[in-house]
């Protein structure tokens, strides 16, 4: 098979949650374990680390990458999901794996395939897993797809987990209280090894406490650590100035990931970089400084808060649940207090979108769309559940066809954004950006 083959193969014959849902979850390990085993487990080749969280973890994921490969260590990088080309889910250094390596390995695992029967998320995570064990990478920064303690990716050993925080994401699989979802995202706390947390909140502060005093961990959490004091934006980047509590001093960090929310993760990615300069790393402070202003250039980062087109401006943002959405709104009213907006929005079929259609303004304009995918919700049922909420717009069967709209009835001064859904991102034609 060639490479279009080979991806072919993997969306058809592999059961995808991301298109399906809940169909394509498994509630154990067994298949993961079983194909790295065939593989020579890969996962012990390696130093890693696992970052979990309902919100932020790829942001996270993709800076603390780029802060390792620009200290000089050869560094993998798993996330998921991809918005354009599958390869961006494994990477060494900000390079795609090869359409070459996938078209090989998936030519070796057909035969274990049929016998294992993974779900595509499995074999990815095996492949990702091999890929980095053969590359002989320095670390590897390894994103959880799913909760945590059943993710495919949890067979790893790593030598620091990371959690940013928990919020109302997935309840039909994790759990329907911030309690239960701490609980699952908990499960990557390993015996003996340190872990960071992004945000603790009163519901999750003790489930976290307890895996850790079960687990013989110890726990770092980040607002201890850091204070975000002030925010600046210049020139589409973000400028922190943070206080450093440990050594009682204030330092500023420009960051290319525009998006307010990035002012906690980077208050995380600080916390894990101390932690790993304790166990044995070398990442000064100056290198941290340089990749933070980089990270999309390093690691292929997109989909947050990105800023691509000006007058409209377009921006386009993978919010997707409460929390998320929550903090896009916040940031419009910061940066766009006096334009209108108008937001072009996709939703997959499984979330309960009550609390997230509330917090949108009905006086603000909508495009409602839908992915090509199964999963999507149909845009003339988003638009119902919208209208309910008094959100009123039109419903477009094509993505880009919503945009156009938008964009063509924004004036100057709005901004459009575009939200609700990787996959409503990953149709845009990309010749509509035009900074």
């Amino acid at each position: 098979m060639n490479y279009p083959e080979t991806i072919n193969w993997l969306y058809e014959q592999l059961p995808m949650f991301s298109r399906i849902g809940q169909a394509a979850y498994k509630t154990d390990l067994h298949n993961t374990i079983a194909l790295c085993a065939i593989l020579g487990n890969p996962e012990k080749k390696f130093r890693s680390v696992h970052i979990a969280g309902t919100n932020g973890k790829g942001s996270t994921s993709h800076m603390l990458a780029a802060i390792c490969q620009t200290a000089g260590y050869k560094t993998g990088l798993y996330t998921s999901p991809h918005i354009h080309d599958f390869r961006e889910r494994i990477r060494i250094n900000g390079e795609m794996i090869s359409e070459q390596a996938v078209v090989e390995f998936v030519g070796r695992m057909k035969e274990a395939c049929t016998e294992i029967k993974p779900s595509f998320f499995e074999l990815t995570v095996a492949m990702a897993f091999e890929y980095f064990a053969c590359e002989q990478v320095d670390i590897a920064i390894i994103e959880t797809g799913l909760g945590g303690r059943l993710d495919s990716t949890n067979i790893i050993t790593p030598v620091l987990s990371v959690i940013t925080n928990i919020g109302y994401d997935h309840m039909n699989l994790l759990g329907d209280t911030l309690e239960k979802i701490a609980w699952e995202k908990a499960g990557i706390i390993k015996k003996g090894i340190q872990a960071v947390i992004g945000e603790m909140m009163p519901e999750t502060r003790p489930v976290f406490e307890t895996k850790a005093r079960d687990s013989g961990s110890v726990l770092y959490e980040a607002g201890n650590y850091y204070e975000v004091l002030s925010t600046q934006y210049e020139d589409g980047q973000m400028i922190c100035e943070l206080s450093d509590k440990k050594n009682h001093r204030r330092i500023d960090y420009r960051l290319d990931l525009a998006g307010q929310y990035q002012r906690q993760n980077l208050c995380t990615v600080l916390t894990a970089t101390r932690i790993l300069n304790k166990s044995g790393f070398h990442l000064p402070d100056e290198q941290v400084q340089s990749a933070l202003r980089s990270v999309k250039k390093l690691t292929g980062l997109a989909g947050r808060w990105d800023l691509i087109r000006r007058r409209p401006d377009l921006i386009l943002d993978v919010g997707h649940n409460k929390d998320g959405i929550a903090k896009i709104m916040m940031q419009l009213e910061e940066q766009y207090p006096q334009g209108n907006w108008h937001f072009v929005m996709g939703f997959v079929n499984d979330k309960d979108l009550s609390g997230v259609l509330s917090l949108f303004d009905p006086s603000k304009k909508y495009y409602f769309t839908q992915a090509h995918i199964p999963r999507a919700l149909p845009a003339d049922m988003l638009r119902e559940q919208a209208g309910a909420m008094g959100l009123k717009g039109e419903s477009f069967d094509d993505v880009n066809e919503a945009l156009e709209t938008a964009l063509g009835q924004a004036c100057e001064d709005d901004v459009v954004i575009v939200c609700g859904s990787f996959f409503v991102i990953a149709e845009i034609n990309q010749a509509l950006f035009s900074l």
